[in-house]
């Protein structure tokens, strides 16, 4: 095991084997996939860490994993499959957890059981256990022509609709009691980017894997709050953070042969400790100065 590691070390900055690869065109599109991927995840992240719908994001995330099973044992297109769960998992909870002592409980009973049927459609799925696996953890060089455009078309569609709800969505998730009383409507708001988490959750699935999918929703999101408070900065971060995580993953992954999924948690994570450590001393100084 140790060799095995010590392998993959010496080929992570192997760029001669990085640059003969990217020559050859799915892994060009694998790249485009992750670029995408990034660009959706860092716009949306912020919202969904105001939100504080971490939990729902991880259940979106599994609940398209039962959409990808049940596509792979039916034997059509995996990643619509994963779309449909997904959306069907948002919408169950944008409209049962409306009221937040709930939705906590409602995640946990809709993704237990989810889960469940995930398991038997796997079981009685073909014996491919290559795309059974990939389901869980990202099989982006797999995408192809199809699923690039479908996540391209997605990409444009996510975004033009949050752009048109963006506002009184970021009012919504800042202060629902004053939103509801100046008319915004907030329980549509909440089911629509309900939606919007579990298009975006159900790509995450195939470039990441269902268990993995937070590294590029949440994290960067939650690095960029721990530098900022201003909701565009905060976003702009966010898409600069989930950018680096998704492409500089599978950059590094290329020569050694490792799963994207490693190399994106690893940066993520990475960078979330860095913007902290320097969200902590930006406000130790900050204090410093109002107390002398």
């Amino acid at each position: 095991m140790n060799d095995k590691l010590a392998d993959v070390f010496a080929k992570m900055f192997d760029f001669a084997t990085t640059a003969h690869l990217l020559s050859y065109d799915f892994v060009q599109q694998a790249v485009l996939a992750a670029a995408l991927l990034g660009l959706l995840a860092g716009a949306i992240g912020p919202l969904i860490v105001s939100r504080q719908m971490s939990f729902a994001v991880h259940g979106t995330s599994e609940l398209s994993l039962t959409g990808a099973a049940a596509a792979l044992l039916a034997g059509i297109g995996v990643g619509f499959g994963a779309i449909a769960g997904s959306v069907v998992a948002a919408v169950l909870f944008g409209v049962l957890g409306a009221r937040a002592r709930e939705r906590d409980s409602v995640i946990a009973v809709v993704l237990s059981f989810g889960l469940g049927l995930s398991v038997l459609f796997l079981w009685l799925g073909p014996e491919r256990a290559g795309s059974k696996f990939s389901l869980l953890t990202g099989q982006v060089v797999s995408v192809g022509d199809s699923g690039l455009g479908l996540l391209a078309a997605c990409t444009a569609g996510v975004l033009v609709v949050l752009g048109f709800v963006y506002r009184p969505l970021l009012f919504a998730s800042t202060d629902p009691e004053v939103a509801v009383a100046r008319g915004v409507p907030v329980r549509a708001l909440a089911v629509v980017f309900a939606v919007l988490v579990g298009i975006t959750a159900a790509f995450g699935v195939q470039i990441v894997g269902a268990l993995l999918v937070l590294a590029l929703l949440i994290t960067p999101a939650a690095a960029a709050a721990q530098v900022t408070a201003n909701p565009a900065h905060a976003a702009v971060l966010s898409i600069v953070f989930a950018e680096v995580a998704a492409v500089g993953g599978i950059l590094l992954s290329l020569a050694p042969g490792v799963p994207i999924s490693t190399f994106v948690t690893t940066i993520s994570f990475a960078i979330y400790v860095i913007c902290r450590m320097v969200g902590r001393r930006t406000r130790t100084r900050g204090r410093a100065l109002v107390t002398t």
